[in-house]
């Protein structure tokens, strides 16, 4: 586990109480008691109850009592109520302050329940994929666009079944929980049919079936579904996805492309045609990449989208994580900034030499 070194901005922030006291009373002795700084010195526990958890402010707090009594006696306030009033102010904004930390503490203690939540959910989604299927070596990247967030719209799944190395990467339309779930629907049928459908034909057809059984309107999926087995070919279903990226053993690559395209995931119901199988060759020291339009549609700031084509030496990594992470830190520092939508990456290599 790496543990995060507490960032500048956080230690100023966690010094500021006793820097605006010190200031305060720096202030106060200097001007004389006749500029009425006193009242000021509640500036810490304020700024302790907004940065720190209910002890701290509380201990802030009696600090600042404390100074407020040592600045009233050497201005010589108590002989008025100025002198009470200060220290009102103080024990007023104290008690803020703490009831502000405790209420601060509750809402973090939710978020780290929801996201603890979240990262079951991504376990039970979006399970880890086999390190190896078949003749494959498999490495999976996601990333998800929205802050803080574990999951998203994007899918993808690896099955080693009885018909073959059984893949599918997927992008829902549309964020947030809607998207989860709907990603959750294909899921679960891919994961279902991919053991039991004899053609990856009858799988596309399955998948698509329980997708227009759950969506409403106009909401769809895209998707692409692959099947390897042991004649150094692999097969592809394109609904409205993507073309994956076949990189060969001289680092070329290519982009096969369906003989017609079809509809995505959930408009197979206004009566078009189903997508078309197609084989391309898929051989031994060959590379399959697939991934969702959050990688291709990367942009740079001069909104040049990302060159995946070009990246193909980034994948020579002897090791298929490597490779797969030194692709995602490449779209990052492409990109610049905090990404736009979510983009999944999802790397098989076919293991063996072959001919060179």
């Amino acid at each position: 586990m790496t543990v995060k070194k507490p960032s500048s901005g956080g230690t100023a922030l966690s010094w500021m109480p006793i820097m605006v006291m010190t200031a305060v009373a720096g202030l106060d002795i200097v001007a004389g008691p006749g500029v009425g700084l006193l009242p000021l010195v509640s500036l810490g526990p304020a700024f302790a109850g907004l940065v720190g958890g209910w002890r701290r402010t509380a201990l802030i707090g009696v600090v600042a009592l404390v100074l407020c009594v040592g600045l009233g006696l050497y201005d010589g306030l108590f002989e008025s109520r100025r002198g009470y009033t200060a220290m009102a102010s103080v024990a007023g904004v104290t008690g803020a302050g703490i009831a502000a930390a405790v209420m601060r503490s509750r809402r973090e203690a939710e978020l780290a329940n929801v996201q603890r939540i979240a990262e079951v959910a991504q376990r039970v989604l979006l399970r880890p994929v086999p390190l190896t299927a078949g003749p494959l070596q498999a490495a999976v990247s996601y990333t998800s666009a929205v802050a803080e967030a574990r999951i998203g719209g994007d899918l993808y799944e690896v099955v080693a079944s009885p018909h073959g190395v059984r893949v599918i990467v997927g992008d829902v339309q549309g964020k947030g929980l809607a998207a989860v779930e709907t990603a959750a629907v294909v899921l679960g049928a891919f994961r279902e049919a991919a053991h039991d459908e004899p053609a990856l034909t009858g799988l596309g057809a399955r998948v698509e079936r329980s997708v227009a059984r759950e969506l409403e309107g106009e909401k769809f999926v895209t998707a692409i579904l692959a099947e390897i087995g042991t004649d150094h070919e692999a097969v592809f279903l394109n609904y409205g996805h993507p073309a994956p990226m076949l990189v060969r053993r001289d680092g070329t690559a290519d982009f096969p492309q369906p003989p017609s395209f079809a509809l995505p995931l959930g408009l197979g119901v206004h009566g078009t045609d189903p997508p078309e199988p197609f084989r391309v060759g898929f051989a031994p020291g060959e590379q399959l990449l697939l991934y969702t339009d959050g990688v291709t549609e990367a942009r740079d700031s001069d909104g040049r989208f990302y060159p995946l084509g070009e990246r193909t030496h980034l994948l020579k990594d002897p090791d298929a994580h490597g490779a797969l992470r030194a692709l995602r830190e490449d779209v990052v520092q492409h990109v610049a900034g905090p990404a736009h939508d979510d983009a999944a990456m999802l790397l098989l290599r076919y293991r063996g030499q072959g001919p060179a």
